[in-house]
Order: C-alpha cells, then structure tokens, then sequence
C-alpha cells in the first residue's frame, strides 16, 4: 500500500493532503483498503455516494449502457438524457436543463446564464452577481469569481470581475450592495465547505421577494446539500420558495461525473445556439445514470430514510456535545451536518481514520457528517462510539 501511496505521488500534481488510504472497493455504507481493512464512510466521496457502494441496479443500469452506446456528443440525440431531463425537471421544478461533467462546469453555466440573460434584457455587459462570504462554488476561474474565501481567490486574480460578496444572511447588507447592474443573487442554500450554515428561512424568503420585485435571477447552488441530503430532493423546497436557476451535480450521479444546470423557462430562453456547450455533457452513460438514481431514491424511500435517520443522527451528535467542552455548536439538515469545535480538528480525523472512520472537515475547526443517505441508526451508533474514543 506505501509504495502505491509513494508512486502516486510521484506522477500526480501535489494539489491535495490525501489520507494515508488506498481505497479497493466498497459495500454499502463501508469502503475497503487493498489490505482488506474495513472503514465506515462518513464522507461518500463528498456528498456523492448517496446510494452507498455497490448497489446493484445502479451498477447494472451502467453495465447495461456501456453495451448500448457511451457518447455521442451532443450534435444527436438520445434516449437517457430525454429520461433524465424529465426527472431532474420534475425534481427541481424547473423548466429546462443543461447537463454538465461537474458542479464547477454547473456554477459557470450558471454564471453564463444569468448574465446573457441579463445582457438580452438591457444590451449591455456590465452586470454584477452578488455572492455570499465563506462560500464555495468551485476552483475554475469563473467559479473561484464568485467563491466568497479568499484564500481560494488570491493566487489567482485578476478573475472575472463583477463579482460583489456580502455576509451570509444579512440582509441590510444585500440590499445595499443592490445596484442597476446586478443581474443575479447568487448562494448556496446551505453553505457546505464554509462550515454547515443554512439559510435563515426568513432571509431566503426576502431574498426571493426583492429578486421578484427587481427582477433579479435567483441562483441556488444546491451542488452538496441538494439531492436528498437534507431531507428533501432539494433543500430550498423547505424554504418554500423556488429559484430561478439552480446547481446540481455530486449525488446526481451517485459516482459518475455529472452535473447540470437548470433555469425556469424565462431564463433558459436567453442561451442561443453557440453561446454554451461541452463535449461529454449529457452524454448516454452519464444520463442513465442519472436517470436511474432518480429512480432509486423513489424505489428505496431514500428521503425518508434520511429523515428519520438524519433525526437520530443529530440526536446522537447533540448528545455527544453536552458531554464534550470542546464541542461548541451543530449545524445543518438532514444528513448533511457539521459539528463545530474550539479546537483544530485535524487530530480528530486522523485518530478516526486509525479507527476505521472516515470523517472530513469543513474549514479547520468543523467535521462534517456526510454519510450515504442509506445509513441505518447502527452505523450511526458505531460513528458515535469511535467518535467518544477519538475526542
């Protein structure tokens, strides 16, 4: 296992601190390094794997169109991406959809979007996008423009420009950075790498309001917290409010690279031919699956599963709280938590991964809990226990 750690990192460019693991397979809620150790995965690939490891429809679903037809490029049409259109549409509830290799190609779409829509209604390319502090949208260019942490930005400006950031749920302070140039509101509906903060439901709810009343384009990235995780398909649909166009990618796939865009037809309507495009996007195999995780969650009651294990799992961090100072808050929906220290979190993950848990951080001093949306209260209680060995 050393020596494959020490070759990879011979070959591949230094731009991650990857976990002294070389992963195998996995089953379920657990993942297998080449030596046979067993781990309970609290991370799923990072809000990917929402339908565990090794599901066999999933897997045959894939098989069975890596037979049939893989990609075309989109100068045709097919079959899946009709089926997966209609799903995520109907999720969403949305009007029209562009399908992506990725969440950052999903947030540049967006950016695009909005601004040609913009564009079209004024005649004019000087429009602005208001952005969230601590917020994360993805390490291309575009997407770095509008991620609210500046570490990520630094060593990279001059970016897009046009970007306006303003502190998360503030709304004094969003409405006075409002001009005649900005086009969209842009954020997430639950802030994931900036440590698990949701939206305030009455700040969203205002937000959608002064969009409507100024014709603003509301652009929810749902990228982590969307698909399930928090309870709901999406997360915005607790808020009871839609956006007008909406980011999604990570469990859409369930493991295959896949994300896509989606806009309520007013919007849409501004992308002419020529003005956006990708060469895999939507292609066969990524749409199938698509199509057959939508499928899955109905067919296995994921959601339901996620709220009434999603209530135990709080249950059991809130409780692991009250018996640690070191613990200060927990945040978030679903199962898509953060457990906020006093303290660096490093040591916790690594002390964890020796235990055969894998956790993962949300900036230095939070540990975010994203496990596969089929975990059972078991699992739950056997995190928990190594957890209290590890704190």
């Amino acid at each position: 296992m050393e020596n494959i750690m020490n070759q990879q990192e011979q070959v591949l460019m230094h731009t991650y601190s990857r976990y002294p693991v070389v992963l195998d397979h996995g089953e379920s809620v657990y993942l297998y390094d080449v030596n046979g150790k067993k781990y309970l995965d609290f991370v799923s690939g990072i809000a990917v794997f929402a339908l565990g490891y090794g599901n066999g429809e999933y897997n045959n679903a894939l098989k069975e169109q890596i037979d049939k037809l893989i990609h075309t490029s989109n100068y045709f049409y097919n079959e899946p991406v009709l089926a997966a259109a209609k799903k995520l549409l109907k999720a969403t509830g949305m009007d029209r959809v562009f399908f992506t290799n990725s969440g950052t190609e999903a947030i540049e779409g967006a950016i695009k979007l909005a601004r040609k829509y913009y564009y079209k209604k004024y005649g004019k390319a000087d429009s602005e996008i208001i952005a969230m502090e601590h917020s994360f949208h993805g390490r291309s260019l575009g997407a770095l423009s509008v991620t609210g942490t500046k570490k990520y930005r630094d060593a990279f400006e001059p970016l897009i420009g046009g970007a306006v950031f303003v502190p998360y749920n503030n709304l004094n302070e969003l409405k006075s950075k409002i001009s005649v140039k900005t086009c969209a509101i842009l954020m997430e509906t639950i802030q994931g790498e900036g440590g698990i903060y949701p939206a305030d439901p009455e700040y969203l709810k205002e937000v959608r309001k002064i969009c409507d009343e100024k014709g603003i384009i509301l652009i929810l990235d749902e990228i982590q917290c969307g698909m399930g995780r928090c309870g709901t398909m999406f997360a915005y649909e607790q808020y009871e409010i839609r956006p007008d166009i909406v980011t999604t990618a990570k469990a859409l796939g369930c493991g295959v690279p896949v994300g896509a865009f989606a806009a309520k037809e007013f919007v849409a309507n501004a992308l002419e031919p020529g003005d956006h495009g990708t060469t895999y996007g939507g292609n066969p195999l990524a749409t199938a699956a698509v199509s057959k995780v939508f499928d899955l969650f109905e067919q296995e009651q994921i959601l339901s599963n996620v709220n009434d294990v999603g209530d135990y799992l709080r249950e059991k961090l809130l409780e692991l709280k009250m018996g640690n100072s070191s613990i200060v808050d927990l945040r978030g929906k679903g199962m898509m938590l953060g457990l906020e220290f006093n303290i660096p979190v490093k040591d916790i993950i690594a002390r964890a991964l020796e235990k055969n848990l894998i956790l993962i951080s949300a900036g230095t001093n939070v540990i975010r809990f994203l496990p596969p949306l089929i975990i059972e209260k078991k699992q739950v209680d056997e995190m928990i226990s190594i957890m209290k060995e590890c704190i």
